[in-house]
């Protein structure tokens, strides 16, 4: 029988799991937040806070299963204490029920993610992409070609196969059948005539399916808003300069696999374009490259911090471009798959795709189709100027 927690009986569960207590009960305010799983946000006396989340049921009665890929993480650096130091760029797991699909974690209110801080302040600081891009690094260069890291991330899958993500993201742009037509939402439709209209897209897309590579730790869903940055956060750069310790946070694992450096390094990147195209003054009377430069969060405004994030990175994984001297390439094509997955969930959950989404279809294919001319448009620098530092390659 399954249990769904609500906001009569949330506190009860964590009574029982020794999460609080029944007199920390009495003094708590649970509220619920907005998400797409079921979530509770619950406040107790001594100004901690809980963040209960539940995964929702589909008609089959069951659950995506993504709170398993979050709780790998948190074992991941129990059972490799020589990751331990991992552990700050992580969030805080207390509790995982795999029975009823409830996972807790300890709420950090002292943060906030980074896209709203951006859309609120409109500050880019090149301090809070350097942590990110190191933050990224470090991970992945801690975990790259580790076959006993890679055995314990594929443990959950009985196969023992590792999940295609950028074969599951791309799922939906084959050509056209009739069965579509009641799958899709009309502008959904719109978008997928668009697509096909551009042969060299699909197989710009197929080929860097061809030449990804899975050979470390990805969190796969890295945008701005599972980044958590700290609300007093100029004063967290000030001692971080002194002690060298990140300033970022990286949250929701649930799509965290064996994967492709080059995927999450391309979607970050990403997620700073689409706040750009976001802000595109649009219409069927004006041209692209008009609405581009109307824009009302101008490229050059985020350039910066994007060339901050991609050099901190290859700063701290120089490797990375000796083994692939093709990455800098790669993580570009993966920044326009960003955007068509941007425009794939604003299509499913908006039921919308306008000229906004037409613009930035646009830019996905330039970056997919043509990485190397778009390179200086994405970073504001050559390429050169980005690896020519870290790689001997380029040497």
């Amino acid at each position: 029988m399954k249990f769904l927690l609500s906001s009569q009986n949330a506190v009860e569960y964590l009574v029982t799991k020794g999460l609080c207590t029944q007199q920390e009960q009495a003094q708590s305010h649970i509220e619920p937040k907005v998400a797409k799983n079921f979530n509770l946000l619950l406040s107790l006396p001594d100004d901690r806070q809980l963040l209960i989340k539940q995964e929702r049921y589909n008609r089959d009665g069951k659950t995506a299963g993504e709170f398993l890929r979050e709780w790998r993480i948190h074992e991941f650096v129990q059972h490799f204490p020589e990751l331990s130091y991992l552990r700050p760029y992580l969030p805080e797991i207390l509790h995982f029920d795999a029975e009823h699909s409830i996972i807790v974690f300890n709420y950090l209110n002292d943060y906030r993610d980074l896209a709203a801080f951006y859309a609120k302040e409109k500050i880019f600081s090149t301090a809070i992409a350097t942590s990110i891009g190191t933050v990224l690094a470090t991970i992945h260069r801690a975990t790259l070609d580790c076959q006993e890291y890679r055995d314990f991330f594929i443990q959950p899958y009985n196969n023992g196969a590792i999940p295609d993500l950028v074969a599951k993201f791309t799922r939906g742009l084959e050509r056209i059948t009739p069965e579509i037509f009641g799958q899709v939402p009309h502008d959904g439709l719109k978008f997928l005539v668009l697509y096909q209209r551009y042969d060299s897209l699909g197989k710009a897309i197929a080929e860097l399916h061809q030449a990804s590579e899975s050979c470390c730790l990805t969190h796969n869903d890295l945008k701005l808003n599972n980044i958590l940055l700290p609300v007093d956060w100029e004063q967290a750069v000030f001692e971080a300069e002194q002690s060298g310790e990140s300033i970022v946070r990286l949250i929701d694992w649930e799509r965290s696999a064996w994967g492709d450096p080059a995927f999450d390094l391309g979607t970050i990147i990403g997620s700073y374009l689409q706040m750009w195209l976001s802000s595109l003054v649009t219409s069927k009377a004006i041209a692209l490259e008009e609405s581009l430069r109307l824009a009302t969060l101008p490229l050059d405004m985020l350039q910066p911090s994007i060339a901050a994030l991609a050099s901190a990175y290859f700063k701290n994984f120089p490797e990375i471009l000796d083994r692939r001297p093709n990455f800098l390439k790669q993580v570009v094509q993966f920044s326009g798959l960003a955007l068509i997955q941007a425009i794939q969930a604003t299509i499913q959950h908006q039921k919308v795709f306008n000229n906004t989404g037409i613009c930035m279809l646009q830019v996905a294919k330039s970056l997919l189709c043509h990485p190397e001319q778009s390179t200086q448009t994405v970073f504001g620098i050559p390429a050169s100027e980005l690896i020519s530092h870290y790689s001997v390659v380029s040497r």
